[in-house]
Protein backbone atom coordinates (compact mmCIF):
# COMPACT_ATOMS: atom_id res chain seq x y z
CA UNK A 1 0.00 0.00 0.00
CA UNK A 2 1.27 3.45 -1.14
CA UNK A 3 2.49 5.81 1.82
CA UNK A 4 1.72 8.47 0.02
CA UNK A 5 -0.44 11.09 1.94
CA UNK A 6 -3.31 12.96 0.32
CA UNK A 7 -3.91 16.53 0.29
CA UNK A 8 -7.80 15.91 1.62
CA UNK A 9 -9.55 14.33 3.93
CA UNK A 10 -11.16 10.83 3.69
CA UNK A 11 -14.33 12.66 2.71
CA UNK A 12 -13.67 14.16 0.11
CA UNK A 13 -15.96 14.79 -2.47
CA UNK A 14 -18.85 14.30 -0.14
CA UNK A 15 -21.28 17.02 0.20
CA UNK A 16 -23.58 18.20 3.14
CA UNK A 17 -25.98 20.71 3.68
CA UNK A 18 -26.36 21.79 7.75
CA UNK A 19 -29.58 23.81 8.33
CA UNK A 20 -28.20 25.76 11.31
CA UNK A 21 -28.85 25.00 14.57
CA UNK A 22 -26.77 24.50 18.05
CA UNK A 23 -25.46 21.09 19.54
CA UNK A 24 -25.12 17.84 18.01
CA UNK A 25 -26.02 18.41 14.88
CA UNK A 26 -23.89 21.25 13.83
CA UNK A 27 -20.70 18.99 15.76
CA UNK A 28 -21.52 16.36 13.47
CA UNK A 29 -21.02 18.50 10.62
CA UNK A 30 -18.02 19.89 11.68
CA UNK A 31 -16.65 16.50 12.47
CA UNK A 32 -17.67 15.28 8.88
CA UNK A 33 -15.58 18.66 7.57
CA UNK A 34 -12.60 17.82 9.22
CA UNK A 35 -12.98 14.90 7.47
CA UNK A 36 -12.43 16.64 4.31
CA UNK A 37 -16.36 17.00 3.66
CA UNK A 38 -18.14 20.21 1.95
CA UNK A 39 -20.19 21.38 4.03
CA UNK A 40 -22.55 24.19 3.83
CA UNK A 41 -24.14 25.94 6.85
CA UNK A 42 -27.56 27.29 5.85
CA UNK A 43 -28.09 30.73 8.16
CA UNK A 44 -31.17 32.67 8.30
CA UNK A 45 -30.99 36.23 7.30
CA UNK A 46 -31.15 37.76 10.85
CA UNK A 47 -28.30 35.60 11.63
CA UNK A 48 -26.19 37.11 8.41
CA UNK A 49 -27.45 40.57 9.55
CA UNK A 50 -26.01 39.73 13.13
CA UNK A 51 -23.13 38.32 12.30
CA UNK A 52 -21.26 35.61 13.83
CA UNK A 53 -22.50 34.72 17.18
CA UNK A 54 -21.14 32.25 20.10
CA UNK A 55 -22.86 29.46 19.20
CA UNK A 56 -22.15 29.26 16.03
CA UNK A 57 -18.42 29.60 16.28
CA UNK A 58 -19.05 26.81 18.48
CA UNK A 59 -18.30 23.41 16.26
CA UNK A 60 -18.45 26.16 13.05
CA UNK A 61 -15.13 25.26 11.77
CA UNK A 62 -14.57 23.82 8.08
CA UNK A 63 -17.72 24.89 6.95
CA UNK A 64 -18.88 27.10 4.51
CA UNK A 65 -22.04 29.53 5.09
CA UNK A 66 -24.84 30.47 2.99
CA UNK A 67 -27.78 32.90 4.17
CA UNK A 68 -31.07 32.05 2.96
CA UNK A 69 -34.53 32.61 3.66
CA UNK A 70 -36.54 29.27 4.84
CA UNK A 71 -39.97 31.09 5.48
CA UNK A 72 -39.86 32.78 1.90
CA UNK A 73 -40.53 30.25 -1.37
CA UNK A 74 -37.67 31.70 -3.29
CA UNK A 75 -35.68 30.61 -0.61
CA UNK A 76 -37.12 26.89 -0.30
CA UNK A 77 -36.89 26.36 -4.29
CA UNK A 78 -33.05 27.36 -3.63
CA UNK A 79 -32.33 25.05 -0.84
CA UNK A 80 -33.96 22.32 -3.20
CA UNK A 81 -31.55 23.31 -6.16
CA UNK A 82 -28.74 22.84 -4.03
CA UNK A 83 -30.15 19.60 -2.53
CA UNK A 84 -30.37 17.53 -6.00
CA UNK A 85 -26.24 17.62 -6.26
CA UNK A 86 -26.49 16.97 -2.21
CA UNK A 87 -25.25 13.75 -0.69
CA UNK A 88 -25.91 14.59 3.18
CA UNK A 89 -28.67 16.73 4.46
CA UNK A 90 -28.48 17.59 8.43
CA UNK A 91 -31.43 18.73 10.43
CA UNK A 92 -31.79 19.48 13.73
CA UNK A 93 -35.22 20.99 14.37
CA UNK A 94 -38.17 19.47 16.50
CA UNK A 95 -40.41 16.76 14.13
CA UNK A 96 -42.81 17.80 11.79
CA UNK A 97 -40.31 21.04 10.59
CA UNK A 98 -38.92 20.35 7.78
CA UNK A 99 -42.10 18.71 6.35
CA UNK A 100 -43.53 22.18 7.00
CA UNK A 101 -41.27 24.05 4.63
CA UNK A 102 -41.54 21.65 2.20
CA UNK A 103 -38.73 19.97 2.23
CA UNK A 104 -39.81 16.62 3.85
CA UNK A 105 -38.31 13.38 3.25
CA UNK A 106 -40.40 12.40 0.63
CA UNK A 107 -39.74 15.78 -1.28
CA UNK A 108 -36.00 15.40 -0.58
CA UNK A 109 -35.91 11.81 -1.97
CA UNK A 110 -38.11 12.86 -4.80
CA UNK A 111 -35.33 15.89 -5.70
CA UNK A 112 -32.37 13.70 -5.28
CA UNK A 113 -33.05 9.63 -4.39
CA UNK A 114 -29.32 9.03 -3.19
CA UNK A 115 -29.69 11.84 -0.65
CA UNK A 116 -28.93 10.73 2.95
CA UNK A 117 -31.20 12.77 5.02
CA UNK A 118 -29.63 12.85 8.88
CA UNK A 119 -31.97 14.30 11.75
CA UNK A 120 -31.57 15.10 15.15
CA UNK A 121 -33.98 15.60 17.94
CA UNK A 122 -33.70 14.95 21.52
CA UNK A 123 -37.03 12.81 21.97
CA UNK A 124 -37.07 11.36 18.71
CA UNK A 125 -39.42 12.04 15.60
CA UNK A 126 -42.58 10.16 17.20
CA UNK A 127 -43.37 9.47 21.18
CA UNK A 128 -45.29 11.36 24.06
CA UNK A 129 -42.62 13.48 24.65
CA UNK A 130 -41.84 14.41 20.86
CA UNK A 131 -43.02 18.20 20.93
CA UNK A 132 -41.53 18.97 24.02
CA UNK A 133 -38.08 21.21 24.18
CA UNK A 134 -35.48 19.21 25.96
CA UNK A 135 -31.57 19.41 26.64
CA UNK A 136 -28.69 17.08 27.22
CA UNK A 137 -29.58 16.99 31.00
CA UNK A 138 -33.30 15.69 30.08
CA UNK A 139 -31.99 13.20 28.06
CA UNK A 140 -29.60 11.48 30.36
CA UNK A 141 -32.17 11.62 33.19
CA UNK A 142 -34.45 9.89 30.96
CA UNK A 143 -32.44 7.47 30.00
CA UNK A 144 -30.16 6.65 32.96
CA UNK A 145 -26.77 8.19 33.61
CA UNK A 146 -27.38 11.02 34.88
CA UNK A 147 -29.43 9.03 38.28
CA UNK A 148 -26.24 6.81 38.06
CA UNK A 149 -23.76 9.42 38.57
CA UNK A 150 -22.52 11.38 41.68
CA UNK A 151 -22.00 10.57 45.72
CA UNK A 152 -24.10 8.37 47.45
CA UNK A 153 -26.98 10.63 49.34
CA UNK A 154 -26.43 13.70 46.78
CA UNK A 155 -28.16 14.51 43.96
CA UNK A 156 -27.11 13.55 40.47
CA UNK A 157 -24.01 15.21 38.89
CA UNK A 158 -24.79 16.47 35.09
CA UNK A 159 -21.18 14.85 33.14
CA UNK A 160 -21.19 18.21 31.22
CA UNK A 161 -22.71 17.70 28.05
CA UNK A 162 -21.32 15.24 26.38
CA UNK A 163 -23.30 12.13 27.08
CA UNK A 164 -26.29 13.09 25.33
CA UNK A 165 -25.43 16.01 23.38
CA UNK A 166 -22.28 14.70 21.54
CA UNK A 167 -22.09 10.65 22.63
CA UNK A 168 -25.82 10.10 22.27
CA UNK A 169 -26.18 12.53 19.49
CA UNK A 170 -23.43 13.79 17.41
CA UNK A 171 -21.81 10.32 17.33
CA UNK A 172 -24.46 8.40 16.51
CA UNK A 173 -25.39 10.81 14.19
CA UNK A 174 -21.97 10.74 11.75
CA UNK A 175 -22.27 7.06 12.76
CA UNK A 176 -25.49 6.19 11.14
CA UNK A 177 -24.41 8.90 7.89
CA UNK A 178 -21.87 7.14 7.47
CA UNK A 179 -23.34 3.97 7.52
CA UNK A 180 -26.09 5.05 5.04
CA UNK A 181 -23.39 6.51 2.57
CA UNK A 182 -21.74 3.15 2.49
CA UNK A 183 -25.12 0.99 2.01
CA UNK A 184 -25.98 3.63 -1.01
CA UNK A 185 -22.78 2.47 -3.11
CA UNK A 186 -24.74 -0.60 -3.29
CA UNK A 187 -28.26 0.59 -3.51
CA UNK A 188 -27.83 3.62 -5.18
CA UNK A 189 -30.28 4.96 -2.31
CA UNK A 190 -29.95 7.18 0.22
CA UNK A 191 -32.16 6.97 3.44
CA UNK A 192 -33.22 8.77 6.28
CA UNK A 193 -30.99 8.34 9.52
CA UNK A 194 -33.51 9.22 12.20
CA UNK A 195 -31.30 9.89 15.66
CA UNK A 196 -32.75 10.62 19.09
CA UNK A 197 -30.68 11.61 21.97
CA UNK A 198 -32.39 9.42 24.15
CA UNK A 199 -32.39 6.63 22.14
CA UNK A 200 -28.16 6.78 21.56
CA UNK A 201 -27.82 7.57 25.30
CA UNK A 202 -29.81 4.31 26.18
CA UNK A 203 -27.80 2.45 23.36
CA UNK A 204 -24.14 4.06 25.26
CA UNK A 205 -25.44 2.27 28.28
CA UNK A 206 -26.24 -0.83 27.15
CA UNK A 207 -22.77 -2.72 29.29
CA UNK A 208 -24.17 -0.99 32.16
CA UNK A 209 -27.50 -2.05 31.73
CA UNK A 210 -26.61 -6.08 31.06
CA UNK A 211 -24.84 -5.83 34.25
CA UNK A 212 -27.72 -4.41 36.06
CA UNK A 213 -29.66 -7.42 34.19
CA UNK A 214 -27.54 -9.78 35.27
CA UNK A 215 -27.44 -8.61 39.28
CA UNK A 216 -23.71 -7.22 39.33
CA UNK A 217 -25.11 -3.35 39.07
CA UNK A 218 -26.82 -1.80 41.82
CA UNK A 219 -28.92 1.55 41.19
CA UNK A 220 -28.18 2.98 43.94
CA UNK A 221 -25.25 5.75 43.41
CA UNK A 222 -21.23 5.27 44.37
CA UNK A 223 -22.24 1.59 44.92
CA UNK A 224 -20.49 -0.25 41.99
CA UNK A 225 -16.86 -1.12 40.73
CA UNK A 226 -17.05 2.10 37.65
CA UNK A 227 -19.33 4.74 40.18
CA UNK A 228 -16.85 6.32 42.56
CA UNK A 229 -17.42 3.34 45.23
CA UNK A 230 -14.16 1.20 44.48
CA UNK A 231 -11.27 2.63 46.06
CA UNK A 232 -8.92 1.56 42.89
CA UNK A 233 -11.46 3.90 41.18
CA UNK A 234 -12.07 7.06 42.35
CA UNK A 235 -9.96 10.14 42.50
CA UNK A 236 -7.83 11.76 45.75
CA UNK A 237 -7.09 14.67 46.70
CA UNK A 238 -3.46 15.84 46.93
CA UNK A 239 -1.37 17.93 49.09
CA UNK A 240 -1.96 21.44 46.79
CA UNK A 241 -5.68 20.77 46.78
CA UNK A 242 -5.60 19.41 43.41
CA UNK A 243 -6.27 15.80 42.22
CA UNK A 244 -5.44 12.44 40.74
CA UNK A 245 -7.63 10.19 38.86
CA UNK A 246 -6.91 6.63 40.14
CA UNK A 247 -7.60 3.74 38.12
CA UNK A 248 -5.74 0.26 38.37
CA UNK A 249 -8.90 -2.04 38.92
CA UNK A 250 -6.68 -4.73 37.40
CA UNK A 251 -4.27 -6.68 40.41
CA UNK A 252 -0.97 -5.37 38.35
CA UNK A 253 -1.95 -2.50 37.85
CA UNK A 254 -3.25 -2.50 41.60
CA UNK A 255 0.17 -3.68 42.82
CA UNK A 256 1.82 -0.90 40.93
CA UNK A 257 -0.18 1.79 42.21
CA UNK A 258 0.66 0.56 46.07
CA UNK A 259 4.20 0.64 45.13
CA UNK A 260 3.96 4.21 43.84
CA UNK A 261 2.31 4.93 47.56
CA UNK A 262 4.95 2.42 49.51
CA UNK A 263 1.95 0.72 50.71
CA UNK A 264 2.63 -2.52 51.86
CA UNK A 265 -0.81 -4.57 50.44
CA UNK A 266 0.06 -7.47 52.90
CA UNK A 267 -1.08 -4.66 55.39
CA UNK A 268 -4.18 -4.12 53.79
CA UNK A 269 -7.76 -5.89 53.91
CA UNK A 270 -8.53 -7.65 51.10
CA UNK A 271 -9.91 -5.74 47.90
CA UNK A 272 -12.04 -7.75 46.12
CA UNK A 273 -14.15 -7.14 49.50
CA UNK A 274 -16.42 -4.25 48.76
CA UNK A 275 -17.24 -3.96 52.97
CA UNK A 276 -13.14 -3.16 52.84
CA UNK A 277 -13.45 -0.16 50.23
CA UNK A 278 -14.55 2.42 52.93
CA UNK A 279 -11.08 1.34 55.15
CA UNK A 280 -9.21 1.48 52.19
CA UNK A 281 -10.13 4.47 50.75
CA UNK A 282 -9.47 6.29 54.41
CA UNK A 283 -5.60 4.76 53.46
CA UNK A 284 -5.76 6.28 49.84
CA UNK A 285 -7.21 9.25 50.54
CA UNK A 286 -4.53 9.97 53.66
CA UNK A 287 -1.41 8.65 51.38
CA UNK A 288 -2.41 10.88 48.50
CA UNK A 289 -2.70 14.09 50.58
CA UNK A 290 1.19 13.85 51.47
CA UNK A 291 2.60 15.25 48.12
CA UNK A 292 1.56 17.08 45.62
CA UNK A 293 -0.40 16.69 42.46
CA UNK A 294 2.82 16.76 40.25
CA UNK A 295 4.61 14.98 42.90
CA UNK A 296 2.77 12.12 42.09
CA UNK A 297 2.37 12.26 38.63
CA UNK A 298 6.53 11.90 38.41
CA UNK A 299 6.12 8.78 40.51
CA UNK A 300 3.65 7.22 38.72
CA UNK A 301 4.49 8.50 34.94
CA UNK A 302 5.61 5.27 33.08
CA UNK A 303 4.35 2.78 35.12
CA UNK A 304 1.23 0.93 34.89
CA UNK A 305 -0.23 1.91 37.86
CA UNK A 306 -3.15 4.04 36.27
CA UNK A 307 -2.89 7.23 38.42
CA UNK A 308 -2.79 9.89 35.94
CA UNK A 309 -2.84 13.86 37.64
CA UNK A 310 -6.68 15.86 36.73
CA UNK A 311 -5.96 18.71 34.94
CA UNK A 312 -7.79 22.47 34.69
CA UNK A 313 -9.34 23.21 31.69
CA UNK A 314 -6.23 25.39 30.85
CA UNK A 315 -3.56 22.93 31.97
CA UNK A 316 -5.01 20.13 29.22
CA UNK A 317 -3.44 21.93 25.83
CA UNK A 318 0.30 22.20 27.47
CA UNK A 319 0.17 18.77 29.09
CA UNK A 320 3.36 16.76 27.61
CA UNK A 321 1.83 14.00 26.41
CA UNK A 322 -1.01 15.95 24.55
CA UNK A 323 1.68 18.15 23.10
CA UNK A 324 3.92 15.60 21.75
CA UNK A 325 0.46 14.07 19.94
CA UNK A 326 -0.53 17.29 18.91
CA UNK A 327 -3.97 17.11 20.33
CA UNK A 328 -4.65 20.72 20.00
CA UNK A 329 -4.33 23.46 17.42
CA UNK A 330 -3.95 26.85 17.81
CA UNK A 331 -7.27 28.43 16.74
CA UNK A 332 -6.97 32.63 17.26
CA UNK A 333 -5.73 33.31 20.32
CA UNK A 334 -6.70 29.86 22.09
CA UNK A 335 -6.41 25.85 21.48
CA UNK A 336 -8.74 23.86 20.23
CA UNK A 337 -8.79 19.89 19.93
CA UNK A 338 -7.36 18.56 16.75
CA UNK A 339 -9.43 16.40 14.60
CA UNK A 340 -9.79 12.88 15.49
CA UNK A 341 -9.63 9.96 14.79
CA UNK A 342 -6.48 10.16 12.43
CA UNK A 343 -5.71 8.33 9.06
CA UNK A 344 -3.25 6.75 7.16
CA UNK A 345 -3.28 8.42 3.96
CA UNK A 346 -6.04 10.92 4.10
CA UNK A 347 -5.56 12.93 7.32
CA UNK A 348 -8.38 15.07 8.36
CA UNK A 349 -7.66 19.04 8.78
CA UNK A 350 -9.17 21.90 9.94
CA UNK A 351 -10.53 23.99 7.45
CA UNK A 352 -10.64 27.23 8.70
CA UNK A 353 -12.39 29.22 11.21
CA UNK A 354 -16.24 29.43 11.62
CA UNK A 355 -17.20 31.38 8.47
CA UNK A 356 -19.03 34.97 8.93
CA UNK A 357 -23.05 33.85 8.40
CA UNK A 358 -23.65 34.28 4.69
CA UNK A 359 -20.30 34.52 3.94
CA UNK A 360 -20.31 32.40 1.01
CA UNK A 361 -23.53 32.73 -0.24
CA UNK A 362 -22.91 33.93 -3.79
CA UNK A 363 -20.22 30.96 -4.53
CA UNK A 364 -21.71 28.25 -3.61
CA UNK A 365 -24.30 29.34 -5.86
CA UNK A 366 -22.77 29.96 -8.94
CA UNK A 367 -21.26 26.76 -8.16
CA UNK A 368 -24.76 25.06 -9.00
CA UNK A 369 -25.78 27.41 -11.98
CA UNK A 370 -27.03 31.01 -10.64
CA UNK A 371 -25.96 33.79 -12.60
CA UNK A 372 -25.18 37.04 -11.14
CA UNK A 373 -28.50 38.18 -12.43
CA UNK A 374 -30.44 35.75 -10.29
CA UNK A 375 -28.72 35.87 -7.26
CA UNK A 376 -29.06 39.69 -7.09
CA UNK A 377 -32.56 39.34 -8.17
CA UNK A 378 -32.81 36.54 -4.94
CA UNK A 379 -31.04 38.77 -2.69
CA UNK A 380 -33.60 41.73 -3.58
CA UNK A 381 -36.55 39.71 -2.64
CA UNK A 382 -35.16 38.58 0.25
CA UNK A 383 -34.75 34.95 -0.78
CA UNK A 384 -30.78 34.81 0.18
CA UNK A 385 -28.81 37.65 2.23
Amino acid sequence: MSATIATMGTLQGISVIELGGIGPAPFCGMLLADMGADVIRVDRPSEVEGGLDDMRRVSGRSKKSIGIDLKSADGIDVLKRLLGTTDVLIEGFRPGVIERLGIGPDVCESINARLVIGRMTGWGQTGPYASMAGHDINYIGLAGPLGAIGRSGERPVPPLNLVGDYGGGALYLIAGILAALVERESSGRGQVVDVAMVDGVASLMTPTYQLFGMGLWSSDRESNLLDGAAPFYDTYETADGKSMAVGPIEQPFYKAMLDGLDIDETELPDRDDPTNWPALKATFTAAFKTRTRDEWEAIFVGTDACVTPVLALDEVASHPVNIARDVFVASGDSSLPAPAPRFSRTPSNVGGDAPEPGANTDEILTAVGYGSEEIAALRGVGAIS
